[in-house]
């Protein structure tokens, strides 16, 4: 399994231990930065995770900022890519199961290290349980293409 990682500088202390969480389970990791806690730009760094998970170099795609939600949102723009917020266990199971999510998104303010580490894990050993939640990503898919038609020049 190979996991790309990415993080502004708001989440960049979690990013560090959820990567090294990764490789203690022998999970490659594809480290898209940031590498400081020096003032950047999330779009930056979910752009490359994104990427990263677009073009199926990696598995999966983790996302950190300091609330998680400015990198739900940009990652939400590209086509193929479900990403979810995640702030419980529970909703670490559900995404993954009713929504194939393909990248966790996580807040550092708000999540404790351990709980990050174990939403991660979860996510990641998930699997999407197809039967009625099928159709609806079969819809999701067709939301991106009308919207890609929609608004082409």
């Amino acid at each position: 399994m190979k996991i790309s990682l990415g993080c502004d500088h708001g989440g960049f202390k979690l990013k560090e231990e959820i990567k090294k969480a990764l490789i203690n389970e022998d999970i490659e990791v594809i480290d898209c930065g940031c590498f400081s806690e020096e003032r950047v730009d999330y779009p930056v760094f979910a752009k490359k995770v994104c990427e990263n998970v677009q073009k199926k170099e990696c598995d999966y795609g983790v996302l950190v900022c300091t609330t998680g939600i400015g990198m739900s949102i940009v990652a939400n723009k590209y086509k193929g890519i479900r990403a979810a917020l995640v702030t419980n266990i529970e909703s670490a199971h559900l995404t993954r199961q009713h929504n194939d999510s393909n990248i966790i998104c996580l807040s550092q303010k708000f999540t404790e290290t351990k709980d990050a580490i174990e939403y991660v894990l979860t996510f990641i050993s998930e699997k999407f349980i197809y039967g009625r939640h099928e159709n609806r990503i079969k819809m999701i898919e067709e939301v991106e293409e009308n919207e890609r038609k929609t608004n082409s020049i």
